[in-house]
């Protein structure tokens, strides 16, 4: 277990989150990383709301999830984000994802990452941009030393 600090959201699987087979389906861990990210957004840097509507793009430009364990419908879910790194308009966050047992432990079922480009919408044309300062400011806590740079 990571003894950094972690922003973290709750997550029960639903039915529509399965496959045929009944476990969840792969690219649903990809749609919880944009959620914790978002949801961590809105509760530590809002003002990055703004931001976006006002020409700020985050793109998405690497996302990657490790299985360690198949879950089904109706596990209940606690996905940890912490920074890995910040580097230029840069973000790399760590994610993993722990189900809740019923005898009151937690088991790792995944571990992922995902990588974040800050972006200014000029026209047409999207140029790499500063990391907005309330987002640096937000991240810094869930992340080691040497998770910063540049």
């Amino acid at each position: 277990m990571n003894d950094r600090p972690a922003f973290e959201i709750n997550h029960v699987v639903g039915f529509e989150e399965t496959n045929l087979v009944g476990n969840v389906y792969y690219v649903n861990y990809m749609r919880w990383q944009g959620r914790c990210r978002e949801m961590f957004i809105q509760e530590h840097a809002p003002d990055v709301i703004q931001m976006i509507r006002d020409g700020l793009a985050l793109f998405t430009v690497n996302c990657s999830c490790e299985y360690l364990a198949e879950i089904s419908a109706f596990a209940r879910l606690t996905i940890r984000m912490r920074l890995d790194a910040m580097v230029q308009n840069r973000v790399v966050m760590a994610f993993e994802y722990w189900r809740q047992n019923e005898d009151g432990t937690e088991t790792i079922v995944a571990r992922g990452r995902q990588e974040i480009a800050c972006m200014a919408r000029q026209g047409d044309a999207n140029v790499p941009t500063a990391i907005p300062q309330s987002l640096k400011d937000a991240l810094l806590p869930y992340g080691a030393n040497h998770a910063m740079a540049g």
